[in-house]
This record gives C-alpha cells, structure tokens and sequence, in this order.
C-alpha cells in the first residue's frame, strides 16, 4: 500500500469519526430530557409511597379490641347517666320533724351514689382505652422504627453497591487511559501538525481550487497552469517540471473528466514522487555511544530561530534524562550570548561563554573539556550566521570543526542547519551552500505555521536530499517535534484528498 493510499484511508477514518460524532451528540440531545422525564416519572412515586406510608398507617380504622372497649364504656355509661339527666323536682314545704328530712334525702344520696359509680366506671374506661391507645402507638412506632432501620439497611447496600460500581468503573477507565497512553504521543502530534500546517495546507488548497476552477480539458494549457501553480507553492521549479513531465504520460489522468479526479491523480503523483525521493533518507538522531558526549553542531544565517531551537532541543533532551552543556560560539553577534543564557536557565541547562568578539574556536574547545570531564551526554554548540555567503565564516566553522575531531574523533556526531520556513526559495539557497562546506547531516525546518511556503519541504527532499530531522511550529518548547514525513504530507494535502 503506498503511501497516498494510506493517506486516503486515514482520511476516510477521520470522516467516519466526524459523521459517527455528530451522530451521537445530536442523538444524546433527543434521548436525554426523555430520560430525565421518565427517571422523574419513576422515581416519584416510590418517594411518595415511602413519605405517605406511615401517615397512612395512622389514620387506619378501629380495631376491634378497641371497638369493644368503646362499647363496654358506653354501656356502663348509660343505665347511670339516666337519672342524672332528669332533675328532681322539690316541693318546698315546712317538715314536721328530723325523720321526714331523712327521708327526703335519702334520694338524693342514691342519685349521688350512681353518679360516682358511673364517673368510676368512666374513668376506668377511658383509662382502659388510654392503655390500649398507648399499646398500638407504641407498636406503631416501633414498626415505624423498624421500617427506618431496613430503609437505612437498604440505602447502605445502595451506597455500598454504588461504591463498588465506581470503584469498577474507576479500574476500567484506568485500564482503558493505561491502554491508550502509547496513542497520546501520536494523538499529540496530529494536533500539532494539523494546527501548525493551518496556513500551508489553506494556500495549496486556494491554489489547486483556482487552478481547477479553470479546467476545462487535459490540454497543453492544462499543464502550463499547473506548473505554474507547483512553482508557487514552492515546491521549486525543477520538481515542478519533473510532476508535469510525469503526468503527460499518465493515462488516468488522459481519461478524467471530472475536477475532482485530475486533483486526485495531481497530489498521489507528487505524494509518490516525496515517497521515492526519501527512501535512503537518513532521518534518525545519531548519538555517541555511552560514556562519550554527543556533540551537536548547529549552523544557520541569522534570523532563522538557531538559538532559539538550541534552547528548545536542550529542554526536550533534559527533560529525557539526559544530561546537556550548550557553548556559546556565536561571539560576534550583539545579544547572542546573552539569548543563550536565558535559555540556558529557563531549561536548567549550563552555558559555557568566552568574552565578547572571543575566538569561537576558543569557547567550543572549554567546552568540549568541561563536557568530557564531567561526563555530559549531549553538547550544542551555538555558531555565528553572519551572511552565508562569508568566506570567513566558512572558514570559522571548517575551524571548529577540526578542534571538535581533535578532541573527540567521532564527533560532530549531528550537524545541523536551521531554515527558516517563511523564506521560502531563499532557504533552499542556504541549504546549498552550507552543505557544500559543512557536511550537514539534516535540516532543521523552523516558523512553519507562520507561513504558507510548506511546500518547500518538497524542494529540499528533491534536490538537497537532505533529511528534515525537526519542525519548528511556535515559539514554546513543546512546539519543537522530531519531523514525521506521514504527518506533514499529510497535514498538507488534508483537504485535498477524497475517499
């Protein structure tokens, strides 16, 4: 499978993943307030059963204990509660003597007698009732208590079974991040490529649409246009005629008909083309072995970001556990070395220095002592960019070089040159003449998502074969990436491949 068909399944994935999303956000949409409807729909009743059962259970009818209870009070009640109902008429009338006043009181006391045995027989009664009124109160609560303790008893074991399903759910979301946390490098990196090759890939995308815009037949016309189109992408002249040449003789392109079929054959041939170009391509880091320090040897015009990528490259080596010495060769410039070490101490990384307008010669050697004798893993060395086509820098850095050699014979094991993405052309001239008197073993790519010159990656791969070793999106740290071929060809015709 090459390497165009691979981009188009990646893009038929992401496709799927888009539709499959927006599936889902708009079905949780729908499905959730009918949820929560019928979560309150189910749940009420069962809080309203669990509120209003004691209430009920207090307003029950009488038993028929207490019934009777009622009724035997009642009918104790009655047979002494008539004469008191009925009030005695007394005739005044003077009495003759002490036996007829006895005699007449003698009702009175009877009456007396039944009221008091009808108020002890109520008062029994009610006392009864009270007794039994206590009783079922007292059975009441205590069924009301133990109703409590099973509810309570039923809440524990909800806690208990929500606990251990937490703790369930807990373990396999940690599984699941353990699983997927070889996928976060990767995931990190599409982030980065597709944010920071924004402007590129919109500028290939304006381009080939206007290009296409005027299709009209696979004519000689057609193909004047379309090198026109690759040259102004920069993807230089020489590759731009060879992607012309290539498809004159390409018979799905003689029988498109559709714009969409002559954009497709258009970027497989120059996704082919990058792919053939790189296959001896050295694009690894290469260190010393352990026990020596890996020397690093930065080379660069001024302005395109070199000491700023020193910076960044020590942060990422030390934050791998290496340990990393920078020397500060670039004398020359006002600022540089200061620059440096404000790198160097917002990475927590030495700087070796020598004095202002100080031989550049001179400070890589000291560092090159303190590297070898407290055991450095890596050493960068920063180096002057004065224009590049100075004799005398060429000179300088051919100096450098043969002091590094006479210290560590292996070394420089990396030299790199830094580019600046934005320059476009003008960074393949740099390229050339740095190779030709520095042995440049890879390109370090800087500003690419402040430009949309990206196709001068293509150039660079064309005619240098020089590998990209780093890509340069922003001014963090963490915008520094080890470059991935896949990732930014792809990146950069994302939103003209189709299914």
């Amino acid at each position: 499978m090459g390497l165009f068909d691979i981009f188009r399944k990646k893009k038929k994935i992401e496709n799927e993943q888009e539709r499959s999303q927006t599936i889902s956000t708009s079905s949780s949409e729908s499905v959730a307030p009918t949820s929560a409807s019928q979560s309150t729909s189910t749940t009420e009743p069962a809080s309203q059963s669990k509120l209003q059962r004691p209430l009920s259970e207090k307003v029950e009818l009488v038993t028929d204990s207490e019934a009777a209870i009622w009724q035997e009070a009642l009918d104790n009640q009655t047979p002494a509660s008539q004469p008191s109902s009925v009030t005695p008429i007394v005739t005044e009338r003077p009495m003759a003597n002490e036996e007829s006043q006895s005699a007449q009181a003698q009702p009175f006391a009877s009456e007396h007698s039944a009221v008091d045995r009808a108020s002890q027989s109520e008062s029994q009664s009610t006392q009864a009732y009270s007794q039994s009124e206590s009783s079922s109160v007292l059975a009441h609560s205590q069924s009301e208590l133990e109703s409590k303790v099973a509810v309570e008893d039923g809440r524990q074991s909800e806690s208990r079974l929500i606990a251990e399903q937490s703790q369930s759910e807990s373990s396999s979301t940690e599984a699941m991040s353990q699983a997927n946390s070889e996928l976060v490098e990767e995931d990190a990196d599409q982030v980065v490529y597709d944010r920071g090759l924004k402007k590129s890939r919109s500028g290939f995308a304006d381009r080939f649409n206007r290009f296409l815009s005027n299709f009209r037949s696979v004519d000689e016309n057609f193909f004047e246009d379309l090198e026109e189109t690759l040259i102004g992408a920069d993807v230089g002249f020489d590759l731009a005629l060879r992607i012309s040449d290539e498809l004159r003789e390409e018979v799905k392109l003689q029988n498109a008909k559709r714009k969409e079929d002559v954009q497709a054959v258009i970027i497989q041939k120059m996704v082919d083309l990058y792919e053939a170009d790189g296959l001896n391509e050295d694009s690894q880091m290469h260190f010393a072995p352990a026990g020596e320090p890996t020397v690093i040897l930065m080379v660069g015009v001024n302005g395109v970001g070199k000491t700023t990528t020193i910076g960044k490259m020590a942060d990422r080596f030390r934050q791998e556990g290496r340990s990393v010495l920078l020397a500060a060769a670039d004398t020359f410039r006002a600022g540089a070395t200061k620059q440096l070490q404000e790198w160097g101490q917002r990475s927590q990384v030495p700087v070796i220095a020598g004095k202002e307008k100080a031989d550049p010669a001179s400070v890589v050697y000291e560092a090159l002592q303190r590297a070898k004798n407290e055991n450095y893993d890596i050493l960068m060395v920063d180096t002057a960019g004065r224009l590049q086509n100075n004799v005398n820098l060429m000179q300088e850095l051919a100096k450098m070089k043969r002091i590094i050699q006479r210290e560590l014979p292996a070394a420089p094991q990396e030299v790199l040159l830094v580019l600046d993405a934005t320059t476009g052309q003008n960074a393949l001239q740099q390229a050339k003449l740095f190779k030709d008197s520095s042995d440049v073993t890879g390109i370090v790519l800087t500003k690419v998502d402040g430009t949309a010159k990206g196709g001068i990656v293509f150039a660079i791969r064309s005619q240098m074969h020089l590998p990209v070793k780093w890509i340069g999106f922003g001014e963090k740290a963490s915008d520094l990436r080890v470059f991935n071929s896949e990732e930014f060809i792809y990146g950069l015709f994302k939103d003209l491949i189709t299914e």
